[in-house]
């Protein structure tokens, strides 16, 4: 049995259009923090998304998906369109985007103080949105474990000193941090991402997570470094690959208790043993995601058959 989250996601959703060679085009409902929403839902959490969902065709599609998984979905304004992106997949399932995103959340009031906030990629960057995300986090985080996946975008991150600057405070305010070998790259191009993960590490969080594709992934955390490798896994695409990782995640911590209003001094003291179980059940949950087209992340008996567990 697991704790139950009922964490609130701030973040975007986006209509992915998927393109392949030869395959007529698809629309997937996504968004990285949507992802992370619909997978900790499908996983038994009950998680509510704040984001902006337009009234027209994709915006339905998307409220639809996430709300038929259990995701209680919070918006502001229903007059802006529905952010799409053109994915397209290469012949290995590697994707690329072109997005049309606009980000302008405004604040919206919370019918309770929840007590786990998820956040990341372009909402946590693009202006104006970006300023209500910041705002939020820095507000609720004192009766909230907070978790942020950068998940960065180039083509979105507008000037790159001033993305650096808002992942960095981010970062500050969060106590998980989850990112891509590629994110570090764009981030910070002349800095190791091992030594990216230790100075994020030592600027507050608890655990920093970082993700190398079919390599698996490394954790930095107080008590020091562990890696853990990736399954070998027949790739479908990498659509949704990092969210269901960060669900995944999640799902873990709070499967041992370390996510949530009283978790915080138990997760800054989290041993060797559970960060290894967390990176295992987060590289299972993308091993799945990976296996089949979209950001289609696993169910609880999906990963748990990933997992070898009975």
């Amino acid at each position: 049995m697991f704790d139950r989250l009922e964490p609130l996601v701030i973040g975007e959703c986006v209509a992915d259009i998927v393109r392949q060679p030869d395959r007529a085009d698809r629309v997937h409902p996504g968004g990285s923090p949507a992802n992370v929403a619909y997978g900790l839902a499908r996983l038994g959490h009950r998680p509510t998304l704040l984001t902006q969902l337009g009234a027209d065709g994709h915006g339905r599609l998307i409220r639809d998906h996430l709300t038929a998984a259990g995701v209680g979905v919070r918006t502001d304004d229903a007059s802006v369109p529905t952010p799409s992106a053109a994915v397209t997949l290469d012949g290995q399932g590697h994707a690329t985007y072109a997005f049309d995103i606009g980000w302008t959340l405004g604040p919206v009031p919370l019918d309770r103080t929840p007590g786990h906030v998820h956040t990341g990629s372009i909402a946590a960057v693009v202006e104006p949105g970006a300023a209500t995300v910041l705002a939020a986090l820095e507000s609720l985080r004192a009766a909230a474990t907070v978790s942020y996946d950068p998940n960065v975008r180039p083509a979105l991150m507008g000037e790159r000193a001033r993305a650096v600057d808002r992942v960095e405070r981010c970062v500050e305010l969060s106590d998980v941090v989850k990112a891509s070998d590629e994110d570090l790259e764009w981030l910070h191009p002349d800095e190791d991402p091992e030594r990216v993960a230790e100075r994020w590490l030592a600027a507050g969080p608890a655990l920093v997570l970082v993700t190398r594709g079919g390599a698996g992934a490394f954790a930095r955390f107080p008590g020091g470094r562990i890696t853990v490798e990736a399954p070998a896994v027949a790739v479908a695409d990498t659509v949704g690959a990092g969210d269901a990782f960060m669900s995944g995640t999640l799902h873990a911590l709070a499967a041992h208790g370390l996510l949530g209003t009283d978790a915080r001094d138990r997760l800054h003291a989290v041993d060797r043993d559970t960060v290894a179980d967390v990176l295992r059940h987060a590289i299972a949950s993308a091993a799945v995601t990976v296996s089949r087209a979209g950001a289609n992340p696993p169910g609880p008996d999906e990963l748990r058959e990933a997992l070898g567990v009975n």
